[in-house]
């Protein structure tokens, strides 16, 4: 197993930092229109993909692959289990918002 070397989880993070910030600025959002539910696609997307790379990075864990760490494994099923949790968030925040309009006398 190899061991993780702190500057280099560093630069991982700054790189998808500078990706996310790039992948965030869309046309549309530059002209003032933005589209909701393409942006909650993205973001259910991205979770979905995220956890999918967690699974498989555990199955390679698993089956004793050489070039994968435990550490690695972990930081991926952390990483899947944040982002899950906070597109669950999003969700609550969503129903109790669409619960809130429904209550709305007219």
């Amino acid at each position: 197993m190899s061991d993780i070397n702190v500057n280099q989880v560093l630069a991982q993070m700054r790189t998808m930092s500078i990706e996310a910030s790039s992948k965030s600025i869309k046309p549309e959002q530059a002209t003032g229109e933005s589209d909701f539910a393409a942006m909650l696609k993205d973001s259910i997307d991205s979770v979905n993909e995220t956890q999918k790379a967690s699974g498989a990075l555990s199955k390679s864990f698993e089956l004793g692959e050489p070039d994968v760490s435990l550490a690695e494994v972990m930081i991926a099923s952390q990483k899947a289990s944040v982002s899950f949790q906070a597109m669950l968030q999003v969700r609550n925040k969503l129903v109790n918002a669409y619960k809130d309009v429904m209550n709305m006398p007219m």
